[in-house]
């Protein structure tokens, strides 16, 4: 039987990613340099949380955020980052502030009676409590049913969809990552990327179903999709 053939169509809830797609990780930085981490490692250490998170994924090992994120600090600084600098930089990933366009783009989806929501990485602690600093109407979802399934497993969309009440198909994932478009469209979700982060979306993966070049743009272009 040949492939089914992926044709898009206006989707009746969103999902956000958090990180560096709704919450900027840019003025992390200064958590960096009070905690007496040179500023340049806080790349270093945000992609070696996520082949750690990845790896656990594929491990079917669970481990919280919170772990993830502060065996990353200890592994990029040689184990000599004391645990209150640790804690400066926990801290701060709960403090962050949503980008400016954030509120127009989820206003504009429920003005058409689309629900939104947040999902996370692992328990999704830091998230509820960046959502709930931020005011920002968001439903929480926390990575479904296996503890160790981190995006871009299937399983954390798939519960997304499940815990919205819609179908895979008819559920808009927006990202600011490659990887995350990528994990989104295997399990059959409608993609949405915004380009404010890696201005180009990575060639290795097939393309999202839309592109914008910031949150408003790529909801609205969502949405403007055709009616199943």
């Amino acid at each position: 039987m040949p492939p089914r053939t992926h044709v898009p169509v206006r989707p009746s809830a969103l999902v956000l990613d958090a990180l560096d797609t709704l919450f900027p990780l840019g003025p992390l930085e200064w958590r960096f340099r009070e905690a007496g981490i040179p500023r340049v490692l806080m790349t270093r250490w945000r992609d070696h949380l996520l082949r750690d998170a990845f790896a656990l994924s594929l491990l079917n090992e669970a481990r919280s955020f919170e772990e993830v994120a502060r065996g990353s600090l200890r592994d990029i600084t040689g184990n000599q980052i004391a645990p209150a600098a640790e804690d400066t930089i926990l801290d701060g990933l709960t403090r962050l502030e949503p980008r400016r366009e954030a509120a127009r783009a989820l206003a504009a989806a429920h003005e058409r009676g689309v629900r939104t929501a947040v999902l996370g990485q692992g328990d999704g602690e830091q998230v509820r409590l960046l959502v709930e600093r931020s005011g920002l109407p968001l439903e929480i979802l926390t990575e479904g049913d296996r503890p160790g399934a981190w995006k871009p497993a299937r399983e954390p969309y798939l519960a997304a969809a499940h815990a919205l009440d819609v179908a895979p198909e008819r559920l808009g994932l927006i990202t600011a990552h490659g990887w995350d478009a990528a994990g989104g469209r295997a399990a059959g979700l409608v993609t949405g990327w915004s380009a404010h982060v890696e201005g180009r979306f990575p060639s290795i993966f097939v393309g999202p179903d839309v592109e914008g070049r910031d949150l408003a743009e790529t909801v609205d272009r969502l949405l403007a999709l055709p009616e199943p």
